[in-house]
């Protein structure tokens, strides 16, 4: 399942085709959404706003598109007027004139007022997003710290999107070896230099894994590059220390870390 570094990357890719230009043709597969087809077209999509793995796509006339892939949804960017081949089922198409979105697949779909964006009850329970810039390191250690989270393993809390949205799996992974801790860590267990670094982590990565993932480094000079240090490694040498990478169960996901270096 793509984590929040994908789903906003995908975000920008269909801001960069219909942002800022009058909606020619909008129209929605289920039926509580086709009166919305009339108030939305001739309207702009102001800008398109990522919540971990749910994405709000805003009109100009205040209305949001509220759409949550779950497993199977996906968005294409086409030339409008083309048709592509495809086994998925259209739920959302909205139209430009030069460049037309799809969003396949979906279930998860509504249109939503300001007051009901408010009081969305899955944008309610969904905590800061990883990729939000206003999010500091301070931030996420007073969250690691509070009695909600503080006492909760590792493995659990970065797949709980009440937590951090936009963590999943790869990033759960690469984070904990990062900061040398295993998932059955809690904060309450860490000293305040842990501490420290885990939250520097919880932000560094996935705005890397954001930033650089799927670039070549063919040049030194621009920095690190993302890449993948323990995710789908189990058996290889861990770059940090030798030991051998392993895989498990954790939180009913496949986890991977180097019991040499993690502990």
């Amino acid at each position: 399942m793509p984590e929040g570094p994908e789903i906003r990357r995908a975000a920008d890719n269909l801001e960069a085709a219909v942002k800022g230009k009058p909606l020619t043709d909008v129209w929605f597969a289920f039926e509580q959404l086709k009166p919305y087809q009339s108030r939305l077209t001739g309207q702009r999509v102001t800008h398109i706003e990522t919540r971990g793995k749910a994405l709000l796509t805003h009109f100009s006339n205040g209305l949001t598109l509220y759409s949550h892939n779950q497993l199977y949804g996906v968005w294409r960017v086409i030339e409008t007027g083309k048709i592509p081949e495809t086994n998925r089922v259209l739920r959302v198409r909205l139209q430009t004139l030069d460049k037309t979105i799809l969003l396949y697949s979906a279930s998860d779909i509504e249109i939503l007022t300001p007051e009901q964006l408010t009081n969305h009850p899955f944008l309610q329970r969904v905590g800061p997003d990883v990729l939000d810039l206003r999010l500091t390191p301070d931030d996420v250690k007073a969250r690691l710290l509070s009695p909600r989270f503080r006492n909760r393993q590792f493995s659990g809390l970065f797949l709980d999107q009440a937590f951090l949205a936009g963590l999943g799996n790869y990033l759960r992974v690469e984070i904990l070896w990062q900061v040398e801790l295993t998932g059955q860590h809690k904060a309450s267990q860490l000293s305040d230099e842990q501490l420290d670094r885990l939250a520097h982590a919880l932000l560094d990565i996935p705005r890397l894994s954001y930033n650089t993932r799927g670039l070549v480094d063919e040049n030194k000079h621009h920095g690190a590059l993302f890449r993948f240090k323990v995710f789908h490694r189990d058996g290889e040498a861990c770059e940090r220390c030798g030991g051998i990478i392993e895989k498990t169960m954790l939180s009913s996901r496949p986890f991977y870390w180097c019991p040499g270096c993690q502990h």
